[in-house]
């Protein structure tokens, strides 16, 4: 329900929809860049394509939509900001209220050993640890259920020190993505994938096959 995201954050944040609206978190798991991304890719290929994992998924949501002609379904992306620049939703949080994946964050260390540094949280899923993303977020404003149970995301970085573990890998060492592997997964990315991400945006096109036309 919106209002378990709006609860725990402060009004700026808030989504403009009443507490009892209907919204579902759409994540990719790691299977997505070949059943999706790839096909998407081979079928838009003459096409412009910009950014080919966005336009996928919004490709794949936009059928979602279509699935519900007699329904308004509003669709936010992970990377759209606001005016003001601020992200359109906290995706970490609204993962978490939806008990999709345990956002672990510096208040979940009881001895903080960062001082003054900066410390980001990040979302780790009990099948796929930091190997899946979070797209976007389903919103059914004309469906209320004030009746919904909230479900607990499962917190599977259970001990304090694996919490400071992951917080640091993930803070220090992301590139390395280490962290995606704090806990044992059931599934990451190929070796081809891991490349794709790892490659500066402007040279991915190369990777999938495209040409600087379709660019």
């Amino acid at each position: 329900k919106v209002g378990w995201y709006n609860a725990v954050l402060p009004p700026a944040f808030h989504l403009p929809y009443p507490d009892d609206t209907l919204a579902f978190v759409v994540l990719s798991t790691p299977s997505m860049f070949d059943k999706a991304l790839k096909p998407f890719v081979n079928k838009e290929r003459l096409k412009i394509i910009r950014d080919p994992v966005d336009q996928c998924v919004s490709h794949h949501l936009s059928h979602v939509k279509e699935k519900f002609p007699d329904q308004q379904v509003d669709v936010i992306f992970d990377y759209e900001i606001l005016p003001n620049r601020k992200p359109k939703f906290l995706a970490q949080t609204a993962a978490h209220v939806a008990g999709a994946a345990y956002y672990y964050q510096r208040k979940d260390v009881k001895l903080d050993p960062w001082g003054k540094k900066k410390i980001y949280g990040v979302c780790i899923h009990p099948k796929y640890g930091g190997w899946f993303a979070i797209r976007g977020l389903l919103l059914f404003p004309d469906i209320q259920v004030p009746f919904l149970e909230q479900s607990t995301p499962v917190d599977c970085v259970s001990t304090e020190e694996k919490r400071i573990e992951l917080l640091e890998r993930f803070n220090f060492h992301w590139q390395d993505g280490r962290y995606r592997d704090i806990i044992e997964v059931k599934e990451r990315y190929s070796e081809e994938q891991k490349a794709y991400f790892a490659t500066p945006p402007a040279d991915r096109f190369r990777l999938l096959g495209l040409t600087r036309e379709a660019q």
